[in-house]
């Protein structure tokens, strides 16, 4: 009789735990998906918003250009005016990028910056600030949101 209430007792609590895990998953889901949702939407709105067409030098400031003297540690092909998306204090970090970056299909390399020994992650090369300015929108529009952060480096090379 003991064991029959035992047995019971147990398979019941058993029961209990197993639905009561499946309405937590079920709220994960939904914040999941609510979350995912929201990133699409935030993902089309950027995507389909209307370029204004401005003069290069006011692109350029809306654009953060920043002069930099500038060694190259990895990678070939520094021209005056770079795209740079990712900025590190940590080499490994950078080359993280890099190798993420090639494997999207850019031609990307490091630099490092001369004054503050901050590592810098190249994904684009150009001899003129327009040229500069139109791939940077353009790119802006392919790459994922968490690459939104472009900006333009005027280098110094050594």
């Amino acid at each position: 009789m003991k064991s029959k209430i035992l047995f019971w007792s147990f398979a019941f609590t058993l029961l209990f735990a197993l639905v009561s895990c499946k309405a937590k998953e079920s709220a994960y889901q939904a914040a999941y998906e609510k979350a995912m949702r929201k990133d699409r939407q935030n993902v089309n709105e950027t995507t389909y918003a209307p370029v204004v067409q401005t003069s290069p030098s006011t692109e350029a400031e809306e654009l953060a250009v920043q002069k930099e003297k500038v060694t190259i540690v990895e990678g070939s092909g520094l021209k005056r005016y770079n795209i740079v998306t990712g900025k590190f204090i940590s080499k490994t970090n950078a080359f993280a990028l890099k190798e993420r970056m090639q494997d999207k299909g850019h031609k990307s390399l490091v630099v490092q910056k001369q004054k503050d020994d901050v590592y810098l992650v190249i994904i684009a090369s150009f001899d003129n600030i327009s040229d500069a300015i139109s791939a940077t929108k353009t790119l802006k529009r392919q790459l994922h949101p968490d690459y939104q952060n472009l900006w333009i480096l005027e280098s110094e090379t050594n």
